[in-house]
């Protein structure tokens, strides 16, 4: 038989290959973290396996600077799939992205790729309406409503793809439920389109948030480097 293909998840890796942005100042575990990812990641990680990056890739402002950035990622092991974060200033448009991307590197924006019986979709999301967030503005609701319409794009875009015994992986850069765990807009159409599982990142520092938590059936894999100890998470095989 031959290797079953992995799917992995990471977050908010942050590099800045092409500016000056130093990520130890948030603390001693981001000391030489890019060499610790290089590491953890090509020990688990196998040519075959995909890994999902949810965004906040790269600290770059604009697309010719992300390149370099974009390289690194590609020269570790797997296929790689990517999603935006609330940083990706170098990322305007979608098609503009996939003509710089290298060959092992795919980018996610209101659709979905199936690979092998993996369908993988996602979008960045934002701060949800929560009672604990008292700063949670008109424009956030705005904002947050416009992401709920882009999920409903992606997850549509899985939903055509989708044969028998596929699974769905959902990919979104902010945490999708509220600071008690709770369902939102974007957890329930999680539900309503048959999403197997979910990985999110944005989260840093300390934090009462579990590396999986399950809200009615479906696992949510929170994978921020830094709470990983800057090891990709198996998600499924």
């Amino acid at each position: 038989m031959g290797y079953k293909m992995k799917v992995y998840a990471i977050s908010d890796l942050h590099l800045s290959n092409s500016c000056d942005k130093p990520m130890d100042i948030f603390g001693g575990n981001w000391e030489n973290y890019t060499s610790k990812i290089i590491d953890n990641w090509s020990k688990s990680v196998k040519q075959d396996d995909i890994v999902l990056v949810a965004g906040d890739i790269s600290w770059a402002m604009k697309l010719e600077e992300a390149v370099s950035d974009l390289n690194w990622i590609d020269a570790l092991p797997g296929t790689k799939i990517l999603i935006k974060g609330n940083h990706e200033y170098w990322w305007k448009s979608i098609s503009s992205v996939r003509q710089i991307l290298p060959q092992s590197i795919k980018a996610i924006q209101n659709d979905a790729i199936k690979i092998g019986k993996f369908i993988f979709c996602g979008t960045r999301g934002w701060n949800v309406p929560d009672e604990n967030n008292k700063d949670f503005s008109d424009e956030d609701m705005k904002i947050f409503k416009r992401e709920v319409e882009r999920l409903k794009l992606t997850l549509m875009s899985a939903k055509v793809l989708k044969q028998e015994g596929d699974k769905i992986i959902a990919m979104m850069h902010f945490p999708p439920f509220t600071s008690k765990k709770e369902p939102t807009e974007f957890t329930k159409l999680f539900e309503e389109y048959g999403v197997d599982s979910v990985v999110f990142g944005h989260i840093h520092g300390k934090t009462n948030c579990p590396m999986i938590h399950n809200i009615n059936g479906i696992n949510y894999y929170f994978t921020a480097c830094d709470h990983t100890n800057m090891t990709p998470v198996l998600i499924s095989e």
